[in-house]
């Protein structure tokens, strides 16, 4: 199994999201996910669940994670291996 963080993008600052960019944390299941997200000091409430569950995570967050072991890979690759998945499934 594997944790995935994508390529940052821009996006707009809102009430509850401050950053000009942000990527997201992704895994092979949820409960690998969420214990990543736990190393990482992420709130559980910060969870987007859904299709393809996922912490939007800032830059500083990107490059903690990619140090605990994340795997870098692009926001196409990273969409293929998720709708992948789903084909499989």
């Amino acid at each position: 199994m594997s944790v995935y963080v994508d390529d940052l993008h821009y996006t707009r600052p809102t009430r509850r999201w401050y950053y000009d960019e942000a990527c997201h944390l992704m895994a092979d299941n949820e409960e690998e996910l969420h214990a990543f997200a736990t190393r990482l000091q992420l709130r559980r409430a910060w969870f987007t669940a859904g299709r393809w569950p996922h912490y939007d995570l800032t830059a500083n967050k990107r490059r903690e994670a990619l140090k605990l072991g994340a795997l870098a890979i692009t926001s196409k690759a990273l969409l293929r291996h998720f709708m992948g998945r789903e084909i499989l499934e």
